[in-house]
């Protein structure tokens, strides 16, 4: 993992989440200004919520999690590709996993999320074709999953998900940033298409599939 000094752009939006995530939690209308809420964006007209959702978690456990997988991601993009290109895939994903959960949850009024996931997973995503040929460890797993099957078991996983409401996990939002991540690494980088053709046209027929699952249960 790359010290802070190497990746000091990564660092400091783990900062900035994690003191807006400790003022949240002094502060229970500032946790409620923030949270993700579809109502309060679409009648409210509150678009900032799409974005500032990003910057709390529901306990520092989530947190942690987070913090843990973006810097081990972020911070080699940071300093293979550079700092524009780690805030557009992040960003980017953000808004992307907001989007999907904000279709889905339309008419959803009691609807609240909170969370890095979306930015997060669009990190891990893009990593996996912009630094191909790794592996990704998951506890208690002993062995790293290589990255190419870890792409298609992710998307597997946060379908399913998707499927099921027995979850607190916001799994379309996991599944929009990881997308979006993808999308965004290969505008700025479309050779990466060219490195692996396959998998990169197999998780655009699966997400595209899924999507269009998604919109047809969504009753859109």
């Amino acid at each position: 993992m790359a010290q802070g000094l190497e990746a000091p752009v990564t660092t400091l939006l783990l900062a900035v989440t994690g003191l807006v995530t400790y003022l949240a939690f002094k502060r229970h209308e500032l946790m409620q200004a923030l949270l993700f809420r579809p109502r309060a964006i679409l009648v409210g007209h509150q678009y900032h919520r799409m974005l500032t959702s990003a910057f709390i978690h529901g306990d520092w456990v989530h947190f942690v999690f987070n913090a843990f997988t973006l810097y081990s991601f972020g911070s080699h993009l940071e300093q293979l590709y550079g700092v524009t290109e780690l805030l557009v895939i992040y960003f980017a994903s953000v808004i992307g996993g907001s989007l999907l959960s904000l279709w889905i949850h339309r008419r959803d009024a009691d609807y609240a999320a909170l969370g890095a996931s979306g930015g997060v997973c669009g990190v891990l995503y893009a990593s996996i074709f912009l630094i191909p040929g790794g592996g990704i460890y998951i506890m208690p797993i002993p062995v790293a999953i290589p990255s190419w099957l870890f792409a298609i078991l992710f998307l597997l996983f946060s379908s399913y998900g998707m499927s099921s409401k027995n979850t607190k996990i916001g799994h379309d939002a996991h599944f929009g940033g990881a997308i979006v991540g993808v999308l965004a690494a290969a505008v700025q980088y479309p050779q990466i298409i060219q490195h692996d053709p396959l998998l990169f046209g197999g998780v655009m027929a699966l997400s595209t599939g899924v999507f269009l699952w998604a919109l047809r249960r969504s009753g859109g």
